[in-house]
């Protein structure tokens, strides 16, 4: 393996990094509670797409200026279900969120990078979802939550906050998020960074910069001998 590139910080997100992915989660949630899909796609392009007007509902909810109970009333106006009916926005988020799994793979990565030397953060947009905090505290050198400072990804004070409590500098720190918006605002920043798609893609990459992690097929392993996929 080639000697890391002055690589000192690998910044996490949370939701489909260290989890299972958004599109399971929310795949498993339209199907459960009967959501047509269509509106639930046009709500998100409004809010989170390219054109997403500042001060939108997500954007409100992630930096703390929206309650989740006020949040989940707007989202259950834009919805639909499948028979025309309409949404009843009482736990909307929590029943969205009620799949996500922690992914055991990728805290098996952040513990290697760390046990390796390297400072590692947490850095994540907030959608009042519970965030397993005892565990990622114990994990993570450095967690952001944007609901609780206010700011959200991709602007650039969050990274700039995360780095400055990791002591990094973004030349020497790798961002992974699964979504592009938010790694090109890493990449305005100067950071290296990778589009998360899987645990063993993420996995290979890092190893591709150079850092000392173990091959995925390895870990693969290790995980099914231990009833990893149970």
């Amino acid at each position: 393996m080639p000697e890391r590139p002055g690589v000192d910080a690998v910044i996490f997100d949370y939701g489909g990094v260290m989890t299972n992915s958004i599109r399971s989660i929310v795949g498993d949630w339209l199907a459960r509670d009967g959501i047509d899909p269509d509106s639930f796609s046009a709500a998100m392009r409004a809010w989170l797409g390219p054109d997403a007007p500042a001060g939108n509902p997500v954007h409100l909810l992630e930096v703390g200026e929206l309650s989740i109970d006020e949040f989940d009333r707007l989202l259950a106006a834009q919805l639909r279900t499948l028979d025309a009916s309409q949404v009843d926005p009482a736990g909307l988020s929590a029943s969205l969120f009620a799949q996500m799994r922690d992914d055991e793979t990728m805290f098996a990565l952040v513990g290697e990078l760390r046990a390796a030397g390297l400072s590692v953060g947490l850095l994540s947009n907030s959608w009042g979802n519970g965030y397993p905090r005892a565990r990622i505290d114990e994990a993570f050198d450095f967690v952001v939550i944007s609901g609780e400072v206010g700011m959200r990804k991709p602007d650039q004070g969050i990274y700039d906050h995360c780095l400055t409590g990791l002591g990094a500098q973004a030349a020497g720190a790798v961002f992974v998020d699964d979504a592009e918006q938010n790694v090109m605002g890493a990449q305005r920043l100067g950071m290296r960074t990778i589009l998360h798609a899987s645990p063993e893609a993420t996995r290979d990459e890092l190893r591709r910069m150079g850092l000392p992690v173990s091959a995925a097929s390895t870990v693969t392993a290790v995980q099914v001998d231990e009833g990893g996929m149970g």
